[in-house]
């Protein structure tokens, strides 16, 4: 429990140097120890930085950002997109050092706000069509000759325009219908369509989906700012976008179900899950229990990207001991998929899957003993120490499960089988060797020490 809080105010520390690193920080991003003034670091991108180099002055943002929010809510094609590619140059900072002055863009009024409409707007057009609402029968004035709902231009006989759904009425000439079917709609027309007032074709929807994943880019560079970490992780209606564009990764953008997960994945640390039931607003109907099962949907998905993200995202959430009764309710399925994550040969799912045995082992006796029953976790465990990994931790991290499974006497039986593999990694790697000679010391003397001091105390 030490070390589960000690990473919860770790995380909850900002910029400190225990913080969980984020995901898909550049390399090189350490500080520079050439002896060059702020002022030149500023200036000149070092080089040894990965990618693109980009220097925005803080100004910008000020003098702009009621226009910024401004054109987000308009709903301009042009506005829109100034809008959006202003803030991924705004949002995207390689080092902290350089850009000493960077505005914390989710603390500008309505900004946060404006961007996820962007992709609520999109996913609400992106819902299949049989789960959209039907067409509202119009039945006002059906028997008059005018009634305001388009039946006055087949009561005034006009053959080239279109009928309406809910109009009620037939025209009476089978060549006028024929006729209609091949005369475009004047502009004037277009609200009799089907799909109502805001009715898009393909291109309109390709843009709309480009602007929701571009929206979905900018919260992303957000989450990686430590400043903005604490108010995005208290906003009710970021986490329930997000959550319900990774609920929805079967039929959503790829793009937009990875920038979610990845700000999902950054603002862990700070993520409580009870903020689903609490008083704030709610604008999507997302609850404890669903979250985590978007969580399962993509840990169990078949993108490995996406099972590295998940497996580390249950990592961090369980360092809360508040998120412990919506994540444990799912113990028996997370054990089996991180057991089976254990099995891939790509180090990086190894070593999510690790990281998050880690800290699950670390809860309670009964996650121990449920990890120690369930099949293939013991060895998969010695074989990612065997190969080794290429991560040292990782293979630490791989023994000090092992401890703390051997440390509870109802696993003592089951380990006991394996302890020639626990014996020939004791003498064969000297940087695990402590950690096993602890192991078989637990195993091996005193098999029944607990027991019998437990007997000593109630008299049994």
């Amino acid at each position: 429990m030490q070390k589960r809080e000690q990473g919860k105010l770790g995380g909850a520390s900002g910029g400190s140097a225990t913080q969980t690193p984020k995901r898909g920080r550049p390399f090189g991003s350490v500080n520079n120890s050439t002896g060059l003034s702020s002022a030149t670091a500023d200036s000149v991108a070092p080089q040894y930085l990965l990618g693109p180099s980009l220097q925005v002055h803080s100004s910008f943002a000020e003098q702009n950002n009621k226009r910024i929010v401004l054109a987000l809510q308009s709903g301009l094609k042009s506005e829109l997109t100034w809008a959006l590619n202003t803030l991924t140059l705004l949002s995207f900072k390689e080092k902290d050092e350089m850009r000493r002055d960077a505005t914390p863009l989710a603390k500008i009024p309505g900004l946060l706000d404006a961007l996820l409409q962007v992709i609520d707007d999109w996913r609400d057009m992106a819902l299949p069509r049989e789960l959209q609402r039907a067409p509202r029968v119009r039945t006002l004035g059906t028997n008059t000759p005018v009634s305001g709902f388009g039946n006055e231009y087949e009561a005034l006989g006009v053959i080239d325009a279109p009928s309406h759904p809910g109009s009620g009425s037939v025209p009476s000439n089978p060549e006028a219908s024929s006729q209609k079917s091949m005369v475009s709609h004047h502009p004037s027309e277009w609200w009799f369509d089907e799909d109502g007032l805001f009715n898009l074709d393909e291109e309109g929807r390709s843009e709309k989906q480009q602007c929701a994943v571009a929206a979905s880019n900018v919260i992303r560079n957000f989450s990686f700012m430590p400043d903005n970490e604490v108010i995005m992780a208290q906003h009710r209606h970021c986490l329930e976008t997000v959550f319900q564009c990774v609920e929805d990764h079967n039929t959503g953008d790829e793009e937009l179900v990875t920038n979610a997960l990845e700000t999902i994945v950054n603002l862990a640390p700070l993520l409580d899950l009870r903020i689903f039931s609490s008083s704030k607003p709610s604008y999507i109907k997302i609850t404890e229990k669903r979250a985590v099962q978007a969580i399962m949907g993509i840990l169990c998905s078949s993108v490995k990207t996406w099972n590295c993200a998940a497996a580390e995202l249950l990592g961090r959430l369980i360092i809360n001991p508040d998120n412990e009764p919506f994540l444990l309710a799912f113990a028996p399925q997370i054990y089996k998929r991180l057991v089976d994550l254990l099995s891939v040969p790509a180090i990086d799912a190894q070593a999510a899957a690790v990281g998050a045995l880690y800290n699950l082992s670390e809860v309670n006796m009964d996650c121990r003993l449920k990890l120690a029953s369930e099949r293939w976790a013991v060895d998969r465990l010695l074989k990612v120490i065997r190969t080794p990994h290429p991560v040292h931790e990782v293979c630490r991290k791989s023994a000090l499960i092992l401890e703390s499974l051997v440390g509870e006497p109802q696993n003592k039986a089951l380990l006991l089988a394996y302890e020639n593999a626990f014996s020939e990694i004791l003498f064969s790697d000297s940087r695990q060797s402590d950690t096993f000679a602890r192991i078989l010391f637990e195993l091996t003397s005193k098999p029944n020490n607990k027991v019998a001091a437990a007997q000593g105390i109630w008299g049994m």
